[in-house]
């Protein structure tokens, strides 16, 4: 597989400040590393916090909830990621959104041994993406903020083609794409999986590649995966 990427799935988890942190674990409370993450300095903590949802057909029923693991370090916002099932399990809104962009998403509370936090806002659904160093991203011929699809091959022979991947760039990250437990299954994505690029999404009308000026980087012959070749 040419241009091949490392296909992660990154399960529910929880972003929070050390103002937060410290609110449901006490004052002076640290993370600690549990598991350290493919991505630089990101790591899985000892933590885990209850994510408590709403009861939708029954505002004063038992509201829904699940522990989720703490991801460090802490960071400047609350953030809240799950999955289309895990939002609908717990009774939560939860919009598609690039990690950081929280601002009017869906809300929750978080629990800890030592206190609660009311969310306004920070649930979401992340957006499928790619993190690349400048290197990678020169490599793939993308930018920060492209969106691309990549083809992945699952388990079984079953193969699926994500679109609307957006491309994250920092000389901070290390390359790899990371999808959700709902995408993971849908692909049969378990164990080590790989995929590759195969389209850059044009949004102009009526342009199309011509020689080798390919807009997905893998003209060969003719044979494009963008579709803007006849």
């Amino acid at each position: 597989m040419e241009n091949k990427i490392l296909v992660e799935t990154s399960a529910r988890h929880v972003h929070v400040t050390q103002e937060t942190l410290e609110v449901l674990f006490g004052k002076g409370h640290q993370l600690e590393a549990r598991k350290y993450l493919s991505q630089p300095g990101q790591y899985a903590s000892t933590d885990k916090v209850t994510v408590i949802g709403y009861n939708k057909k029954d505002p004063n029923g038992p509201r829904p909830q699940a522990a989720l693991s703490i991801l460090g370090p802490v960071r400047d916002a609350n953030q809240v990621e799950v999955s289309f099932t895990d939002a609908r399990s717990l009774g939560l809104t939860a919009p598609v959104r690039e990690s950081g962009d929280i601002k009017g998403s869906g809300k929750c509370t978080l629990k800890g041994p030592a206190g609660e936090v009311d969310l306004e806002e920070g649930v979401i659904i992340a957006k499928r993406h790619i993190h690349m160093t400048p290197e990678d991203a020169e490599n793939f011929g993308v930018a920060n903020g492209d969106i691309v699809s990549v083809l992945v091959e699952g388990q079984g022979g079953r193969q699926t083609i994500f679109g609307d991947t957006v491309i994250r760039v920092s000389p901070k990250y290390a390359l790899a794409m990371h999808i959700d437990t709902d995408e993971c299954n849908a692909a049969a994505a378990f164990g080590e999986v790989y995929g590759q690029l195969v389209m850059f999404v044009d949004d102009s009308e009526g342009e199309s590649c011509e020689g080798d000026d390919c807009c997905c980087g893998h003209h060969h012959e003719g044979d494009c995966g963008c579709g803007h070749h006849e």
